[in-house]
């Protein structure tokens, strides 16, 4: 599969027709500069699709791109540490949390994690929730190129134990690994 084309439609921070337009949605959540703006550019093959920023915390709200006129990829704000007040992080992490189990739509959820770092706590916690809530999660390592080539199946073999019972990726947007495993993931028709 191969992603033809790839249209950014609104921000959105509440409920939208969209969301319930039957079309299958694919929500891309992970923490704050895990790298889902580079991970969407790369997937679309677009340097500007989805903006980039050093800063954590830029997003703000829920990003809807439509892909191959087929899918919406949702880009999530991050959680964790955001340069932002404790209300804006409040109210960011109220908007993640009622669009993944409150809004009554059912995304696939690729999650992000460093590749280096592996899962951190608010990792852990928030891939608790998707399972208990019966989502379908995809694990991304990403930053794949980082790891050292003589210590990389081990690695990436610890990762996969980290997350028994889900399809992890390694992935790297700037050496381009993973995008076709992970592009045929998301649009696979069940």
């Amino acid at each position: 599969m191969k992603i033809t084309s790839a249209k950014f439609i609104t921000g959105m921070v509440g409920d939208i027709d969209i969301l319930h337009d039957h079309i299958p949605q694919v929500a891309f959540i992970g923490r704050s500069n895990a790298g889902k703006s580079s991970l969407l550019n790369s997937l679309t093959n677009s340097k500007n699709l989805a903006i980039t920023s050093k800063t954590p915390g830029r997003t703000r709200e829920i990003n809807i791109f439509l892909i191959n006129q087929s899918h919406y990829f949702m880009d999530l704000p991050g959680y964790g540490y955001a340069k932002a007040s404790g209300a804006e992080l409040k109210k960011l992490n109220e908007l993640i949390a009622w669009y993944l189990f409150e809004s009554n739509t059912d995304p696939k959820v690729v999650m992000l994690i460093d590749s280096i770092v592996g899962p951190t706590k608010d990792d852990l916690g928030v891939l608790h929730e998707l399972e208990r809530s019966g989502k379908e999660i995809v694990i991304v390592a990403n930053k794949a190129d980082k790891i050292k080539k003589s210590h990389y199946l081990n690695h990436i073999n610890k990762l996969k134990a980290q997350f028994p019972g889900h399809t992890l990726i390694p992935y790297s947007s700037t050496k381009k690994i993973g995008i076709q495993e992970l592009t045929d993931e998301l649009l696979k028709e069940d």
